[in-house]
Formats: structure tokens, sequence, C-alpha cells
């Protein structure tokens, strides 16, 4: 990994971060004045150059804020955290509003400050791969006719600053279609800030997206600029805008109707310069009649709408994808390449999909892991495709939500290469489901078969070898989303009865729905 620059004149800052990141294994470069840094920058390499920068504002030989503004010219996506001291902080606030990631007041505590920075490096690493996979691939793949009345669609709205709804079941390619609409807009030079608004709790998605003054609740410690400043001067894409709670649709409202919001906590209105892009899967019509969508944010999203076809409308296009993203998964799990069969693809082109294009991703993604061969045929296809179509008249035999799948993140699509390209986003595998058990002796297993551990065991395995840090997270929000949903099918939707049955409280329960999005 590149190494963190730390800026400042003071020798004991500078020993007391250096000592903390090299607990972390983050390695360090430290300068003592912003002469130096910008000396640094003009022959640092794509290899040793800084991968965030953390810096004092004021030091002799420069200023920090003069050292922000060059650094940003020259690494505009770089990460840096300012350290102020108190009484700084009222006027670095507005000079720092279009650079800064983060302020860090002195004097600070020491783990909040690695926090911080790990946190930054996190935002780094996957902005790099993010820009990585986006400048290397096509933007979108589609043979089939519906895909190209799609393109034909972004082809016209992207020199337009009109508002887009972006409709299509989960897994069907909404965040790639707003990238595209933002790289092909006359905005495409600004920020293209996306939030998935069913995945950030109701009391912290007003913050999230207009920020919030300092003290303007407790632990608001900094002004914090949301998502709509974020994106001053190209897209916001709101996606799974029908789960926005009722209350914050007034204010969203009132931003598209006169261009202005206030920061929570705040009285000075903001002007809003950015195009806005809404995504759901969701009847909004419905949701409306059912009271839960105000009717007048609906028509101020609902300028143009486009809809993007299930990959069961699209099946021409299964070759095409299930081809690129073999060779995808090989090289983000650094192996050969797999081959797949025309008739291992004639069956997988009958499968119902439930989970769209992402669905057809994370079966490739199992076939690189778990095909024994480097030709994939027929009876390497994971259990669940091979049931579904052996079986005349079935068509898909997954749920929506697919094992193991990680719930309520923004939508990477499968529609084009490096397809996780947003932060945040996971890389899921399909679990091998089959019938057998992992006995207390250890027995030999029927062929073709695996127990849940196994699957479990492969899962995480799988998820490890591609270098996420969420695993824990990931897995066990799915291991309690089957635990609760199974026993709510086997009370008939009895909450109390569900909860006594799982040996946990009532309230437990409720809280677990909520969290996981189980209504």
């Amino acid at each position: 990994m590149k190494p963190i620059w730390i800026v400042d004149d003071d020798q004991s800052i500078r020993f007391v971060l250096e000592k903390a990141l090299l607990r972390e294994d983050l390695p360090t470069r430290s300068f003592t004045n912003p002469r130096e840094v910008l000396a640094a920058l003009e022959v640092a390499t794509e290899e040793d150059g800084p991968q965030i920068m953390v810096s004092d504002i004021r030091m002799p030989g420069g200023s920090g804020l003069d050292l922000l503004d060059k650094v940003k010219q020259k690494l505009p996506g770089l990460p840096v955290i300012i350290m102020t001291a108190f009484s700084d902080l009222d006027s670095a606030v507005s000079a720092f509003q279009g650079g800064a990631f983060e302020y860090l007041p002195k004097p600070f505590d020491l783990p909040r400050a690695v926090e911080l920075i790990r946190r930054a490096v996190e935002e780094s690493q996957r902005e790099e791969v993010a820009e990585e996979r986006m400048a290397a691939a096509p933007e979108m793949l589609g043979q089939a006719p519906a895909m190209q009345d799609v393109f034909r669609a972004i082809g016209r709205l992207s020199q337009s600053n009109v508002t887009v709804m972006i409709t299509g079941e989960s897994g069907s390619g909404k965040e790639l279609v707003a990238r595209a609409l933002h790289k092909h807009s006359t905005r495409a030079n600004g920020p293209f800030v996306a939030i998935n608004t069913a995945a950030i709790p109701k009391d912290l998605l007003e913050s999230e997206l207009f920020g919030h003054e300092r003290g303007a609740f407790t632990g608001a410690q900094t002004m914090r600029r949301g998502r709509f400043e974020q994106a001053e001067g190209g897209t916001l894409f709101l996606d799974e805008i029908g789960d926005m709670p009722f209350d914050l649709q007034t204010r969203l409202l009132r931003v598209l109707s006169d261009g202005n919001f206030y920061r929570v906590g705040g009285h000075n209105a903001i002007k809003a310069n950015l195009r806005v892009i809404a995504a759901t899967h969701q009847d909004l019509e419905q949701r409306v009649k059912e009271g839960v969508f105000r009717e007048d944010l609906y028509h101020r999203l609902n300028v143009i709408r486009l809809r993007l076809p299930a990959l069961r409308e699209r099946r021409e296009d299964v070759f095409m994808l299930t081809r690129h993203f073999l060779q995808q998964s090989a090289k983000q799990l650094g192996v050969e390449p797999k081959r797949i069969s025309d008739a291992a693809l004639q069956q997988l082109s009958t499968f119902g999909f439930p989970g769209n294009v992402r669905q057809l991703e994370n079966i490739c993604h199992w076939l690189t892991v778990m095909a024994p061969a480097q030709v994939i045929e027929p009876k390497d296809l994971p259990p669940e495709v091979a049931a579904a179509t052996q079986e005349p008249g079935k068509s898909l035999a997954l749920p929506v939500q697919a094992p193991f799948q990680a719930p309520a993140v923004a939508s990477a699509t499968v529609l084009a290469p490096g397809a996780v390209t947003a932060p945040g986003v996971e890389i899921v595998v399909p679990a091998a489901y089959g019938g057998g058990s992992r006995g207390g002796s250890g027995g030999d297993h029927d062929a073709g078969h695996t127990s849940w551990e196994e699957g479990l065991e492969t899962e995480a395995m799988a998820l490890l070898a591609t270098g996420h840090s969420d695993v824990w997270e990931v897995l066990s929000r799915r291991f309690e989303s089957k635990l609760i949903q199974t026993a709510l099918h086997n009370t008939k939707g009895r909450r109390i009865e569900a909860a006594q049955k799982l040996g946990i409280g009532r309230n437990t329960i409720a809280r677990k729905i909520q969290e996981l999005h189980l209504e």
C-alpha cells in the first residue's frame, strides 16, 4: 500500500501518528512544511505517491490551506484530513468545503485519529478500484432489443439536466445506468455521488443528505458536508428512493423545487447546483396510493422514466454476460479464466434469474471458485440452477435475495466489467445447498451435496479471497435474515411466536426485522 503522508511542523505530532499507524501496518512518510510536500509530489511515482494526506493548517513556510488547494489541483481524488485547533475550525470550514475529507481537531484522541485515517484509506482504495474498472471497460453490455432501447435513451438524456427516474427489479443495473448518464453529460467533470436511502437509518439520513453544523446534535463536533454538497457541479444518485422516510420526502421536494437546502442545525440557505437521478424497484404509483410516498414528489422525480428490463426479458444476453463475468471473476481471484460449454450455457439461459444480472455475476463467481475443471459442464452448475432448469414448468429456484447476499447496499450491477463500482458494494457468492449433512462422525457426504456448514465455509473463503473486510457483517446479516424468515414462515407471520421458537425476545425480533429490512 502507498504511504500516508503526514505534514506537521510539530515533531511530537508526527512521532505519535507514525507509531500509531505503524502498529496498524499502515506505512507513513512525514514532512515538516508544505514546500517539502510539493517538492515530493513533483517526483512521486504512482507507487510511492500518497494514499491519503494528513496536514496541519498553521506551519512555518506555508499554509495548510494553500497546500490543500495545490494538492487537489494535482490529485483531485486524494483524501486530505486537516488537523486544526478548535480556534481555527470556524475559519477553516468554509475554505475546506471543496476539498477536505474530514477534520481532526487538536488536541485529538489517538484511537479516533487512527480510525479516521483508516476510513480515509478505505475510501481511497475503493475509489481507485472503481476508477480502474470504469476506465478499463465498456460501460454496458447487451444486444437484446430491450437493452438497445435503454442505450438510445441514455444517449438522448445524457445532454440534458432533466431529472430521471430509473425503475427496474433489484440487480437489473440501475446504478450503472445512472453512472452512464453522468459520464456522458455536461457534468461529467463533476463528482458522481450515490446514496442508498434504504441502507441508512432514518435518524442519520437527513444528516447524510444535507450535512450538519457543528453542535447540531449530540456528537456533531464538526461541520459536515452532506451528499448534496459533495455532488456540487455533478450528479447525485438517490437509490431506492421509494424507501425514503415520509418526513424527509418533504425536504427533498423543497430542494428539487427551489434548488436550496439547509444543513441540519443551519440557518443559511445553500444553493444546490447538481443533477438528481433517482431509482427504485418499487411501484411508486402504488406507494402513493398507500399514502407512504408523496404524490407531489413522485411527479417532481418522474419527469423522465427509464425502465430497465429484467434479465429474463433479454435472455439472448446471458451468453455474452456469462463469458464476460467468468473472465472478470478469474481476474479478481488471480486464476486462469474458466470456459463454459455450449450445453451449460444453454441450460443456464433457461434459468429464471430472480436476482437478475447481479445474480448471474454471483453464479459466475461461484463457478470460478467451485467448478472442478477448466471447462464448465451442465453438471457443474450450482444446485439451484440445475434443479430449476431440469424440472418442467419450474423456471427459478432462488428467492430474490440470494443466499448470503449483502442486504441494502447500492445496486452494483453486472452489466459491465468490474461491475462492483460503488463504495461499500459487495461481491457475493451464491451458496451451494444440497441434501447432505455434516454428521458428528465426520463421515463422507453424497456426491454433489454439501452441508450448510460447508456452504458457509465456501462463502467465507470466496469473500475472503476477494479482499473483503466486512465478511462477518455480510454473512451474519444473511444468517439472521434466513433464520427469522424461516421462523415467521413457520408461524404464519406471528412474530411473538416466532421469537419464542427462536429463543429470543419479542423486542429483539422486532428490532432485527427493521434492521434487516424484512418488513
